[in-house]
């Protein structure tokens, strides 16, 4: 007998942010996902459509989050934080069930114990991916909507990403500890915020 194959879908959010947590999404692929109009690409997405599907993810599927803070990203490099990212999301599959294969979004070639592919845009092309892709999207902006609460840099608007205001507010009020100082080495000379250090949720 041929064993079933049990394929998960693994994105990432906020790799190319300035400030805030990368973000990795991990989801089982299910036979529902496919052909699912909720499920697409996070990025062609409303936010009213991406928090609708995110709901309907997390109840009718296996799924997992892995969130790696600023500090840790500026220690060992973006690259290791989104593995590490990708791997605690992948753990809180496997107290479900193992998977036999992952489709990893993107060219980057990351460590896994199971057989992957990297499959570039596949957020547009793979169900799976997909719904990685909005469980990490989700996941980081509502993140970065609290702490936008105690850290007046604007992350409501921006995520954390590079805008015209975000670095006003730079300027302004130098770095927090939610900020990557590795992605901003031409002003790591401005002052340390004072706001309280990021709890994740």
């Amino acid at each position: 007998m041929i064993p079933k194959a049990v394929i998960v879908g693994i994105d990432e959010a906020g790799r190319g942010a300035l400030a805030g947590p990368v973000v990795a999404g991990a989801c089982l692929l299910i036979k529902s996902l496919r052909n699912n109009e909720r499920i697409q690409d996070s990025k062609q997405l409303t936010e009213k459509q991406r928090e609708e599907a995110y709901e309907w993810i997390v109840a009718h599927c296996t799924w997992g989050i892995g969130i790696v803070e600023a500090a840790y990203i500026d220690q060992y490099g973006i690259l290791a934080a989104t593995e590490k990212a990708m791997q605690e999301a992948l753990a809180l599959i496997e107290k479900s069930v193992m998977p036999t294969y992952l489709l990893v979004d993107g060219r980057d070639r990351f460590w896994f114990n199971y057989p992957h592919s990297a499959v570039i845009r596949g957020d547009e092309t793979e169900p799976c991916i997909s719904a990685a892709s909005i469980l990490a999207k989700v996941t980081r902006d509502r993140l970065m909507l609290g702490y936008a609460k105690t850290h007046p840099y604007g992350f409501e608007e921006h995520k954390g990403y590079g805008t015209a205001g975000h670095f006003a507010a730079i300027q302004e009020r130098g770095l927090s500890p939610l900020h990557r100082r590795t992605f901003l080495k031409n002003i790591t000379a401005a002052p340390l915020s004072t706001a309280p250090r990021p709890r994740a949720q």
